[in-house]
């Protein structure tokens, strides 16, 4: 989809709003391209030497259609103020919605998360850019249309105005529409790279401080800034440009026309009132089209805009199906994975090749290997994360799409690697306010991850805040808050990626021990470098070059 088509989509979305602001914008251009007749009626009147009541009706119509003209503005300002906020609580609830549930494979071709959640920043450029356009381009086009239609009235010669006009605005509009938008979405890919930098140093800050970092940081940022500029200038030559021959424009038709009108007025085909108001649309639709031309980059940032959070709205999200079945509750869940191959995108070479095994209810299995062996993409394929590009996955001998992805999600409890608290309370971290969490089921995760004693010393306990990323606290009590989150509601089965890698060797046992109790019935896949867990596990599965080398069953301690 065109940028061009996905803002008349957003428009199509409140129509009935925009229908209403060119409603008072025809009203509003009528009122005001009848102010000039009266003018030139009130001129006739003064040249007669009589004043009459018709004169001072006439000067009382004239006010009276400067108010009413205030009053369509005042309404139509109300119209595009509540159009403002529902594209931006639209584009909240979007993102949102979206953002959690993009594909995880999307996220594999270069695109960085916290830049798709920066894009949300271009809701107010399309709030006040709407706006803008909607209020100024709606007036000023019906101003031109009824000025050209009221001047021909006077003379034909304005017809030929007319056609000129609608000339340049055709030539001005296609020959700087395609260079313009280009150069507007290149300036924008490099102030989102700018604002992902300065993201980075915010987030590094204490890696910058050095010296030679402090300088790196720098050298960085003015280069992405020098793009920037470098496309900024381009984009502003093409404005200049269509400023200038709006210049142009306005001194040759403006000398054109008070020529020409002059000579209408000695020759006898005008009268003088009809020049002061032919002269007056004039100005109006001149000062119209400059509206217009000045517009077109507000028209420009708009449509990148609109592109720029369409891209986010293109991308693949798990979608459920409420037709599927429902998976039981409290059962165990088998799963089963057939010939199974995954190749990231871009990728010359598969990550796993010819994948087959299967994880019986309450297992405890480790998944073992060298880097790159294929241990986190078995484990993102196996708890949803990631759909295989060839094979079958089976959930309690069904198809894993009879259930669907959301669903099987709901029975797991995970660990990523990279995954860290959220800004919120210790509480919202853990259950995010689910009130379907007992008191009793919060003590008992609490106590096992051996967070207790640390929730006790905090003043504020649970209702701690934490900031992004957990960063005021240390990483063992970070990891253990994640361990909380994923025990909470007693899932059928957990999926682990190093989570108990920053933890003393003594808390860790203690942990590794409880997760792989035979008291709990749930089935755990772990990949971690922690020989306990290869102490306490049921099955170890040992992976090379994306392939299972190994797969051994070890007797319960």
């Amino acid at each position: 989809m065109t940028p061009a088509k996905r803002f008349f989509s957003l428009l199509r979305l409140d129509k009935r709003d925009v229908y209403q602001i060119f409603f008072y914008a025809i009203f509003a251009g009528i009122i005001s391209l009848s102010l000039p007749l009266g003018i030139q009626t009130i001129i006739n009147f003064i040249q007669s030497g009589r004043v009459s009541a018709s004169w001072v009706l006439l000067v009382f119509i004239v006010v009276a259609g400067v108010a009413v003209v205030g009053v369509m503005a005042i309404m139509q300002l109300r119209i595009t103020e509540n159009l403002q906020q529902k594209i931006f609580v639209r584009s909240s609830f979007e993102f949102a919605y979206r953002l959690p549930r993009i594909r995880f494979d999307e996220l594999y071709n270069g695109i960085y998360p916290p830049e798709l959640a920066n894009r949300f920043f271009d809701t107010l450029t399309i709030q006040k850019g709407v706006s803008k356009l909607l209020l100024d381009f709606s007036g000023a086009l019906l101003q031109i249309g009824f000025g050209v239609i009221l001047l021909s009235l006077y003379h034909p010669f304005f017809i030929l105005f007319g056609i000129l006009l609608v000339i340049l605005l055709y030539m001005i509009f296609k020959f700087s529409y395609t260079p313009g938008l280009a150069t507007s979405m290149s300036e924008s890919k490099y102030k989102y790279r700018v604002a992902d930098w300065l993201q980075e140093i915010a987030r590094n800050n204490s890696t910058f401080r050095s010296p030679l970092n402090f300088t790196y940081g720098l050298e960085k940022n003015n280069s992405l800034v020098g793009g920037y500029l470098e496309y900024r200038e381009k984009h502003f030559a093409i404005i200049k440009r269509q400023f200038a021959q709006l210049v142009v424009f306005k001194v040759i038709i403006t000398a054109g026309l008070l020529l020409i009108g002059g000579y209408l007025v000695l020759a006898q085909q005008m009268n003088i009132g009809q020049f002061v108001a032919a002269e007056i649309i004039i100005l109006l639709v001149i000062n119209s089209v400059e509206k217009i031309i000045l517009g077109l980059e507000t028209f420009y940032d708009v449509l990148t805009s609109v592109e720029k959070i369409g891209q986010v709205a293109d991308m693949d999200i798990d979608n459920e199906d409420s037709k599927r079945e429902a998976l039981p509750d409290n059962e165990g869940i088998t799963i089963e994975a057939e010939s199974i191959r995954f190749r990231y995108p871009g990728a010359q070479k598969d990550t796993l090749k010819d994948i087959s095994l299967r994880l019986n209810a309450g297992e405890k299995i480790i998944l073992q290997g060298a880097n790159g062996s294929g241990k986190t993409t078995l484990i993102r394929i196996l708890s949803g994360l990631l759909m295989p590009t060839s094979g079958q996955l089976q959930i309690n001998d069904n198809s894993f799409r009879k259930f669907g992805t959301i669903q099987y999600r709901s029975k797991i409890g995970s660990i990523i690697q990279g995954e860290s608290p959220f800004e919120g309370t210790i509480l919202e971290n853990i259950t995010f306010n689910d009130p379907t969490v007992s008191d009793e089921d919060l003590r008992w995760a609490l106590e096992k991850v051996q967070l207790t004693s640390f929730i006790k010393s905090l003043p504020e306990g649970l209702d701690t805040k934490i900031f992004p990323e957990g960063r005021q606290l240390s990483s063992s009590n970070a990891q253990k808050i994640l361990l909380a989150r994923s025990i909470i509601k007693k899932p059928s089965i957990l999926f682990f990626e190093d989570p108990t890698d920053r933890m003393d060797s003594p808390a860790a046992a203690e942990i590794i021990d409880f997760i792989f109790s035979a008291e709990n019935s749930w089935t755990v896949v772990v990949s971690s470098a922690n020989p306990h867990w290869q102490q306490r596990c049921t099955r170890q599965i040992t992976m090379q070059n994306g392939k299972i080398i190994t797969d051994t069953k070890n007797k319960p301690c």
